[in-house]
């Protein structure tokens, strides 16, 4: 886990993790791993969120602030959501992986409430919510929802979601904030594909700790976020979200770049 997050620390950059299935099964518990990464040096992670009783180790949510000396200064133009989907089941007659619960849906809706609230009635208002992503291990069932016509990246294995559907993607749809949301688990899939509004992607395996695919490079998800600018030079808003896969082959090769989110636009670009 620290040599995991060694380069950001050796770089002084800020970041956040949260927590998979796998990880208690060195020598913390779920509760300790993420009580550790809470700890570390340049961390933006968090526990989990302050009088809140709720299922899970790290659950919370991150504020980008717009522009310094802007007008949007002082409000978060993208808000990030990380949540714990569990490791394994503890209802005896439901088999597999664990979920995410009902404490941490509603943590999420009332967080998303209160955050379109501010952006759009507290000045300076802003005709719509503020876009957010929202990053969680375990994929949901409707990832189950697409072929190979329907997303950029490979599908190489099953899709290992719950045996059950909690209702999240349905709750995240309803929220209407989030425009992507981001998972691991199935090391050989890597794909996007966008389902009623919502960009679902698989990070693709990244960690030569786990099993891979012989031939098939490591490899990790980058997102990037471009901002609003007018034409007298002032930042706004986020404009469009963009990602693409970075390879750990001889020349670190970019693959599968693309505009998961537009202002204004509804459809993916390929770029």
């Amino acid at each position: 886990m620290d040599a995991a997050i060694a380069p950001a620390i050796a770089m002084n950059l800020p970041w956040a993790a949260g927590i998979g299935n796998h990880d208690q099964e060195g020598t913390l518990s779920r509760e300790g791993v993420m009580r550790h990464l809470v700890g570390m040096k340049n961390t933006l992670s968090r526990f989990n969120p302050e009088g809140v009783e709720i299922d899970g180790f790290g659950n919370y949510n991150l504020e980008v602030g717009g522009v310094e000396g802007t007008l949007l200064a002082n409000k978060s133009v993208l808000n990030m959501y990380f949540l714990d989907s569990g490791d394994y089941s503890t209802v005896p007659s439901i088999p597999g992986y664990g979920w995410i619960k009902a404490s941490q849906e509603a943590w999420f809706r009332k967080t998303s409430s209160s955050l379109q609230k501010n952006y759009t009635n507290e000045e300076p208002r802003q005709k719509e919510p503020a876009p957010a992503l929202a990053y969680f291990h375990i994929p949901l069932p409707e990832f189950s929802s697409f072929t190979a016509s329907n997303f950029t990246g490979v599908k190489q294995e099953g899709i290992s979601s719950p045996s059950i559907n909690s209702g999240f993607f349905t709750t995240m749809v309803e929220a209407g904030d989030v425009k992507a949301a981001f998972i691991g688990h199935d090391h050989l899939n890597d794909f996007c594909g966008k389902l009623t509004g919502i960009q679902l992607c698989y990070a693709g395996g990244f960690g030569y700790h786990a099993y891979g695919k012989a031939g098939w490079s490591r490899r990790a998800r980058v997102v990037s976020v471009q901002l609003e600018k007018t034409g007298t030079g002032e930042w706004q808003g986020v404009k469009s979200i963009k990602t693409w896969k970075r390879l750990d082959d001889q020349h670190l090769t970019t693959i599968d770049s693309e505009v998961l989110w537009n202002r204004g636009s509804n459809e993916p670009q390929l770029i």
